[in-house]
Parts: structure tokens; sequence; C-alpha cells
């Protein structure tokens, strides 16, 4: 069988910005998914991030500095444990679904950096693979189509629900039906190894960002550069954040 019609864990963060170097990180879900489709188990944590979450950010996701101040794990605590779960899921093999994986796992390892933990890296001695990231897929898919590719977007073009759009649990759990809906209509993608789907996507990410840095350059901004590592960025040791 293909990736997409076997178990898959869904991962999604919720956070207080869009910096991997300086944001933290508010909510986090791991959905383990069947075949399926059916949620097999779900863990969520609420951290308490320990700088102020700006408006912009609890506008989207409807979390607040004074609730997580009240509610809110400790960093370090949950960091720990969401960290330790992935590199469970991974250690067995199964696919990690991440949307727009450059970000999220890329924002997880400078938390485990900054509160002195081992990074998902670390745990794995490799980097973190099978992932499959839903942005990515699409974009290697249906090249040229137009219109917007956030996760909103992609579940209405391939048709999966979303009811609580920016939910952590909601946000994974739709991802991973994304994908599974991408592996259904494409056969290209359909390969029954999600190893052989990660080297896939890490060669796909990389062409996508040179197409894009070359349109930047292209339209005014000679000196862009987009980055072309995933699903991690490398980290540049530089002052404590």
């Amino acid at each position: 069988m293909s990736w997409h019609q076997e178990l898959l864990v869904g991962f999604d963060l919720e956070t207080t910005g869009t910096d991997v170097e300086q944001d933290r990180i508010v909510t986090a879900a791991l959905v383990r998914l069947e075949g399926d489709g059916r949620a097999a188990a779900k863990r969520t944590w609420l951290l308490d991030p320990g700088v102020p979450i700006p408006d912009e950010a609890a506008a989207i996701h409807g979390i607040s500095t004074a609730y997580v101040q009240e509610h809110g794990q400790s960093p370090a605590t949950a960091v720990e444990e969401i960290t330790e779960a992935l590199a469970e899921a991974l250690r067995a093999e199964i696919p990690l679904v991440v949307m727009n994986a450059r970000y999220d796992l890329s924002l997880l390892d400078r938390e485990c950096r900054r509160h002195g933990l081992r990074t998902l890296t670390d745990r794995l001695g490799q980097g973190p693979a099978p992932v499959i990231d839903p942005l990515v897929l699409d974009k290697h898919v249906d090249r040229y189509r137009k219109g917007k590719r956030a996760l909103q977007a992609l579940c209405g073009h391939y048709g999966v629900r979303l009811e609580d759009a920016h939910e952590a649990g909601a946000d994974a759990a739709a991802a991973a039906g994304v994908a599974r809906r991408i592996g259904e209509k494409y056969p290209a993608v359909a390969i029954p190894s999600p190893r052989a789907l990660h080297d896939l996507q890490e060669q796909a990410a990389a062409e996508q960002a040179a197409s894009f840095q070359a349109y930047l350059r292209r339209s005014g901004d000679p000196r862009a550069i987009v980055e072309p590592a995933w699903p991690l960025i490398p980290y540049q040791a530089g002052p404590a954040r």
C-alpha cells in the first residue's frame, strides 16, 4: 500500500509569530490518524511561552497572554514532551505530516536549544524523516495553479473539512487529510516508501525555493534569498535569544 493508505501522525503549532529564530510555541498538537482517516489518538499542549503574545497572533489563534499565564505549562516541560512524542513516531517510521514543515520543525528545534533540551535531530541521530508536507506536495503536483496555498485554501481545494482553523489539533488533522487527498489524486507521489517521498519533497522544496528566489530577484530585489533547506532550516549559532 502507499503511504496515504496507512497510519499517519499530524503535527501543528500555533505560535507568537512567524520568525523561527525568535518566536515561541503557544499550542501544539499531535494527532495519530488511521488509514481511513479516523483519529486514533490525540495529544495537545498549551504553553506559557514566557513572553507576551502579540495581539496580531492572539487574533489568529484566539489565545491571550493572560490565558496562558493562568493555564499554560512551563515551556521547557512542554517542549520536552512534544519533541519526544515526535521522536517516538519517527523512530517507528510513522510519517509525520506537517503543513509548512520548514517553519514548525525549525521553530521546535530553536525552542529545544533555547531551553537546553536535545533537539529532534539529536534524539533521532539524523534529520527528522519521514516528513510529509502538504504545502511542498501541492506545489510539486500542481505547480502553476493560481490562488492561495494556506491550509484553509488547500482544504477547500481538496475537499477536506476544517471546522476550527488555527486550533492546532484541527489543523494537524486537516493537514493529514490534505496529504491523503494529494496521494489519492496524484499517482506520481502515491509511492510505497515514505522515505522515498521524503527525498522527493526535499528536492522539490529546494527547486521551489530556487524558483521563488529567481522570481523575487527578477521583480526588483536582486539580493533576495529564499531558504532551500527542508524540512529543517539549519541552525546558525548566534547571540542568545
